[in-house]
C-alpha cells in the first residue's frame, strides 16, 4: 500500500485559494481514478476536485468552508501496490502545527473577538488575522478599498488602515457610501426592514451559496452605479437571411453550430474599439481606460442561476473564432466545467435576454463595468420599407438593444452613440458575407 496526497490544483494564474464547500467522499471510502472527491469554491466559480489515483479516502485534512491555498494537500488517499510508506517527518508535524495554529487562533480571538462569518466579503485568512489582533470590525474592515486582485483587501491595505486609524483623531461620524469596484457581493438591508409573513402552506428553502453571491453582486451594483438605459430597434433581416443560408455549410466545414451570438458579439466589440469610452472601469474617483477588449456573456445555468464567462480580446476574433469561443464557454458553463480565470477580466457584457422570449430588458451593469447590452428576441414584423421607386410595407425580422451604461461617467451622447453603432454594424451586415 502506499499514500498519495491530493493537493489543491492550479486553477489559474489569478487564483490562489479556493473555499472548501462540500466533501462528495468520506473516510473510508473508495475513489476512482478522475472521480470528484470534493466540491470547491472560488468567488466566480463552483468546481470539483477529481482524483488523480484509485484508492481509499484516509484522511481530510480540511473541513468545509475552509480555505485551501492551491497546491495544499487537502487529502490522503491510500492506494494499493507499493509498502505502507513511513510518515515523513513533516507529516509527523503536520497535526503538531495544526494543533499550535489553532491555540494562536484561539489566543487571537481572545484578543479581539470579532466575527467575520456574517460578512458576504471575501477576505483571507492573513487580512482576517490582522484584523483580529487589531481590533478591526466587520464594518470597518467592508469598508476598506482593496487594492489586490478583483479589489480583495490585502495585507497592506489593512496595515495601512490601522495605522491611518491610529494616527487620527477618533470622530463619531455618519458613514457616507462611496462608490467602489464591486468584486464581492454586499448584504441587502432590505430583508430586516420589509418583515415577511409565512403562513403554514408556505415553503422556506435556503439560497444556495451562487444565489447569495448573485444577489449581493446585483444589489451592490445598483447602489454603486446610476443607471440609466437607451433603446434602439435594428432590422436584422439580412442576418437572418444569412445564417439559414450558411449555417448547415458552417456547422460541418467548422464542426461548431452557428447561432446569433457571435454575430452579436462581433459587432459590439468592433463598436467598443469605436468608443473606447465604453470599455473602461471606475475606481472611486479615477476612471481605468482598459487596453484589451474582453466581452463578458451572461450565461443561464440549469439550476437557475447566472454566471459570466469572459471571451478574451474579442475584437481580435474573426467569426469563427468567436463562434468558437461562444460555444466553447457556453457548452462548459452548463456542464460546471468552467475554470475560475474563464470569469475573470471582463471590461463589457452582453446578455441574450430573447432567449427566453423577452423583446428588451434593462440589465444591471457587470462592476466594476460602466456597460451591459441586452439583445432581444428577434421577431418577424411589419415594417415601413424606403425604396427610390417610394415607401411600402414589408415584413422585416427585427429585435431591439437595451443599453444600460452608468451615468456617473457615461453620459447620454457616448452611451446612445455606442449602441446606435452596434445597430448600424448590425444593420448593415453583408448577406453575400464569406465566413
Amino acid at each position: 500500500m502506499a499514500k498519495f496526497e491530493l493537493k489543491l490544483p492550479k486553477m489559474g494564474e489569478s487564483v490562489a485559494e479556493a473555499t472548501i464547500t462540500n466533501w462528495l467522499k468520506n473516510v473510508g471510502d473508495t475513489i476512482a481514478m478522475d472521480e470528484a472527491v470534493l466540491e470547491i469554491a472560488t468567488d466566480k466559480v463552483d468546481s470539483e476536485v477529481p482524483s488523480e489515483v484509485s484508492g481509499v479516502l484516509v484522511e481530510q485534512l480540511f473541513g468545509k468552508d475552509d480555505v485551501v491555498k492551491v497546491g495544499q494537500t487537502i487529502a490522503i488517499i491510500e492506494t494499493e501496490g507499493g509498502s505502507v510508506e513511513a510518515p515523513k517527518t513533516a507529516e509527523v508535524a503536520a497535526p503538531i502545527v495544526a494543533e499550535v495554529a489553532k491555540t494562536v487562533e484561539v489566543a487571537k480571538e481572545n484578543v479581539a473577538p470579532a466575527d467575520f462569518s456574517g460578512s458576504d466579503k471575501f477576505f483571507s485568512p492573513l487580512v482576517k488575522n490582522i484584523a483580529k489582533e487589531e481590533g478591526v470590525s466587520v464594518a470597518e474592515l467592508e469598508s476598506i478599498s482593496g487594492s489586490g486582485k478583483d479589489g480583495r483587501v490585502t495585507k497592506e491595505d489593512i496595515l495601512n488602515f490601522v495605522k491611518n486609524r491610529t494616527s487620527q483623531p477618533v470622530v463619531a461620524q455618519t458613514v457616507t457610501p462611496v462608490a467602489q469596484p464591486i468584486t464581492q457581493p454586499v448584504q441587502s438591508t432590505t430583508t430586516s426592514a420589509v418583515p415577511v409573513s409565512v403562513n403554514g402552506g408556505d415553503e422556506i428553502v435556503e439560497m444556495d451559496r451562487m444565489r447569495k453571491l448573485i444577489s449581493g453582486y446585483m444589489v451592490a451594483s445598483v447602489q454603486t452605479s446610476a443607471h440609466v438605459q437607451s433603446f434602439i430597434e435594428v432590422d436584422v433581416t439580412n442576418i437572418v437571411k444569412w445564417r439559414d443560408k450558411v449555417k448547415g455549410a458552417f456547422e460541418k466545414r467548422e464542426g461548431e453550430k452557428l447561432t446569433f451570438t457571435p454575430i452579436m458579439m462581433e459587432a459590439v466589440a468592433k463598436a467598443l474599439k469605436d468608443f473606447p469610452g465604453m470599455n473602461i472601469s471606475v475606481d472611486g474617483d479615477y476612471i481605468i481606460k482598459k487596453k484589451n477588449i474582453n466581452l463578458g456573456m451572461a450565461a443561464a445555468l440549469p439550476n437557475g442561476n447566472l454566471i459570466v464567462p469572459v471571451i478574451k480580446n474579442a475584437d481580435q476574433l474573426n467569426l469563427v473564432g468567436m463562434a468558437k469561443a461562444v460555444n466553447d464557454l457556453g457548452n462548459r458553463a452548463k456542464a460546471g466545467k468552467l475554470k475560475s480565470d474563464d470569469t475573470q477580466g471582463g471590461t463589457y457584457t452582453v446578455t441574450n435576454v430573447g432567449t427566453f422570449g423577452s423583446v428588451f430588458g434593462t440589465p444591471i451593469i457587470n462592476q466594476p463595468q460602466v456597460g451591459i447590452l441586452a439583445l432581444g428576441a428577434i421577431r418577424k414584423v411589419p415594417a415601413v420599407i424606403e425604396t427610390p421607386e417610394g415607401d411600402f410595407i414589408g415584413i422585416r425580422q427585427k429585435m431591439f438593444l437595451s443599453h444600460s451604461y452608468d451615468h456617473r461617467v457615461v453620459d447620454g451622447a457616448l452611451g446612445g452613440s455606442f449602441v446606435k453603432r452596434v445597430a448600424e454594424y448590425l444593420e448593415a451586415f453583408d448577406v453575400n458575407r464569406e465566413y
